[in-house]
């Protein structure tokens, strides 16, 4: 297996319990210094990404057209993100394009990134 194979693998391992709140999964492969950057441009930490499953919740979660890229000890992952959630109990539905920043540390690839943008009407 590759260095490539190992995070792609790695960010499967991360959808899934992100699609049911896993929240022990989550802790162990998102790192410490974690930032995400939502489609309307609030930033979330590790603590605060983890927590908003409190009141957030996936109905559905599809992700497509996977591009994955190494640079060393570093990933990019780009993809696309269809989701159907509710958050405090509102429906949403969004459908955005999704960069993901991966990196090796300590052996185990952890994501340090993870940056939301709209897609743009077809």
């Amino acid at each position: 297996m590759t260095h490539l194979d190992d995070v792609l693998q790695a960010q499967r391992r991360f959808d899934d319990p992100e699609r049911v709140g896993d929240r022990v999964t989550l802790d162990e492969l998102i790192h410490a210094d974690f930032a995400s950057i939502g489609p309307k441009g609030f930033v979330l930490d590790k603590e605060k990404w983890i927590g908003r499953h409190d009141f957030f919740r996936y109905h559905e979660l599809d992700i497509s057209e996977p591009d994955a890229r190494l640079f060393g000890d570093t990933a990019i992952i780009r993809n696309i993100q269809r989701n159907h959630a509710d958050s405090s109990g509102h429906e949403v539905r969004v459908n955005t394009r999704v960069s993901q920043v991966w990196i090796e540390d300590a052996g185990a690839w952890r994501i340090v990134a993870i940056q939301f943008s709209p897609l743009a009407e077809a």
